[in-house]
C-alpha cells in the first residue's frame, strides 16, 4: 500500500533555493577547459576530425585505466553493443537473454545485430538480471547481463550460467566505467563489453561517443573492422592489418576527434569524480532514510569477491512517483525516470508477444523508480535541498 499521508500542495511554499538541474557539467568543463582546448587545438592543427590520432591516443588510455587488452573507440555505447554482438558471433535469428528492465538500447542493439531479444526477469536488490527467471531455448546464443545504477551483476554467477547452457557473455557494461569484479573492469569477464560516453555518463564526452573494451584479440579485430566500413585497422596503427580493402559489410560508427579530446581531458579526473559521486550519494541516503513515502534507497549488494562500486544513478523507489517528480520539477529540480516502461511492453517489441504481469519485479521498478540529481558539480547544499523538498513533499517525518 502506497504511504497513506497527505502530499504537499505542488503550489504550497516549499524550502527556499535555487534551481537544481538534473545534470550538468559546466563546472567541471570550466576547471578542465585548459586541457580540452589544448586537445581540440591539437585536433584543428591536424586536420583530422574522425577516427584519428587523439581517438587512438584516448583508446590507448581508456585500456590502461580499464586493463583492457583493447579498447576500440566507436560513436555510441548503441552501437557498441551491435558491433560486440556481431563480433563475438551473433547470427540471424540467434536470441540473447535481455533483463527486462533496462535502457531501449540493450534490446534494440540486440535486433539491430540481427538477433532477437529474449527477456527476463530481474532482481529486486540489484535491478539486474536474475538468472533464475531466464529460459534457454533452442535459439539462445548469448547472455547479456546489464550493470545498471551503481553496481554489477553478478558476474560469477553469469558466467557459471553460461557455461551451463553454452552461452557467451556480452557486458552491456555502458554504465559501468570504474566499477570492478573480482579485480576485474567491468565487461571483460566475458566476450567483451561497452562503455557510453554520453554526456551524462559517469565518464562523459559533449555528445555521442562510446567504446568497446574486450581481452579477446579476434574480438577487437572484428570491432575495428565493423566500426570503420569493415576496413581492418583503418588510419589505426595500433591495430593490425592496415590496407584500404573492405573485408566485410561494416558500419559507419567512427569516434570523433574532438569527442576523444574531451574525454582525454575527463579522463584524468575520473577517479576524483567517481569519489565525489559516491560522497553525494552517502548524503543523500543519510537524509532521506526513514523519509516516510520512500520504499527504498541504493543498496549495493554485498559479494563473496571483491566487487568496486560506482554510483553513476542514485536512484529511489518511491510512492506517487510521477505526482513527486511534477512536485520537485515545479521548485526547480530535475529529476529523470529509469525507466517508464518495461522493455518487454515497448511497442516496437510487441510481435515477441509478451504481457503485462510477464516480468512483475521489472514492471514494480518502472512505476516506482525515480532518479535524482547526481553529478560531481553538484554542491551539498543543493543535495540539501532536493531532500527537504522529499520530506516537504511526503509530510516530512524522519531525521
Amino acid at each position: 500500500m502506497e504511504h497513506a499521508a497527505a502530499l504537499a500542495d505542488p503550489d504550497a511554499a516549499a524550502p527556499p533555493g535555487p534551481a537544481v538541474p538534473f545534470f550538468t557539467q559546466a563546472a567541471a568543463f570550466t576547471a578542465l577547459w585548459p586541457s580540452i582546448a589544448a586537445n581540440i587545438e591539437t585536433v584543428v592543427d591536424r586536420g583530422k576530425y574522425s577516427h584519428g590520432p587523439l581517438v587512438g591516443r584516448f583508446e590507448q588510455a581508456l585500456a590502461r585505466y580499464t586493463g583492457a587488452r583493447f579498447a576500440i573507440g566507436v560513436n555510441s555505447g548503441t552501437d557498441a553493443l551491435v558491433l560486440l554482438m556481431r563480433a563475438a558471433g551473433l547470427e540471424p535469428g540467434d536470441e540473447v537473454v535481455v533483463p527486462a528492465f533496462s535502457f531501449i538500447a540493450s534490446a534494440s542493439a540486440v535486433v539491430l545485430a540481427g538477433g532477437r531479444p529474449a527477456f527476463a526477469d530481474i532482481d529486486p536488490d540489484t535491478y539486474t538480471l536474475d538468472l533464475a527467471a531466464v529460459e534457454v531455448g533452442k535459439r539462445t546464443r548469448m547472455v547479456m547481463p546489464v550493470h545498471l545504477f551503481c553496481q554489477l551483476a553478478d558476474l560469477t554467477a553469469v558466467e557459471r550460467f553460461a557455461q551451463r547452457h553454452a552461452l557467451t557473455v556480452v557486458e552491456d557494461s555502458a554504465e559501468a566505467i570504474g566499477m570492478r569484479w573480482d579485480g576485474a573492469h567491468a565487461g571483460l569477464r566475458g566476450a567483451g563489453g561497452v562503455l557510453s560516453f554520453f554526456p551524462t555518463k559517469t565518464l562523459g564526452a559533449i555528445g555521442d561517443a562510446g567504446a568497446v573494451i574486450t581481452d579477446d584479440a579476434t574480438v577487437a579485430d572484428s570491432v575495428a573492422a565493423l566500426r570503420h566500413h569493415g576496413r581492418y585497422g583503418h588510419t589505426l596503427d595500433h591495430f593490425p592489418g592496415i590496407n584500404t580493402e573492405t573485408a566485410v559489410p561494416g558500419f559507419n560508427s567512427k569516434m570523433d576527434d574532438i569527442q576523444a579530446a574531451v574525454l582525454l581531458a575527463k579522463l584524468e579526473r575520473l577517479d576524483a569524480d567517481i569519489a565525489r559521486r559516491g560522497e553525494l550519494a552517502a548524503a543523500y541516503t543519510e537524509r532521506l532514510r526513514g523519509c516516510p513515502g520512500v520504499r527504498r534507497l541504493p543498496t549495493v549488494v554485498e559479494r563473496d569477491v571483491d566487487t568496486t562500486p560506482v554510483f553513476y544513478v542514485y536512484l529511489v523507489e518511491v510512492d506517487h512517483r510521477d505526482t513527486l517528480a511534477a512536485y520537485l520539477a515545479a521548485h526547480g529540480v530535475g529529476t529523470e525516470t529509469y525507466y517508464p516502461v518495461p522493455l518487454h511492453l515497448q511497442p516496437c517489441f510487441a510481435e515477441l508477444g509478451h504481457r503485462r504481469g510477464d516480468f512483475p519485479v521489472a514492471e514494480a521498478a518502472c512505476a516506482r523508480t525515480l532518479a535524482l540529481p547526481l553529478y560531481p558539480d553538484l554542491t551539498d547544499f543543493q543535495v540539501d535541498r532536493v531532500c527537504a523538498l522529499i520530506r516537504a513533499f511526503f509530510g516530512g517525518g524522519g531525521s
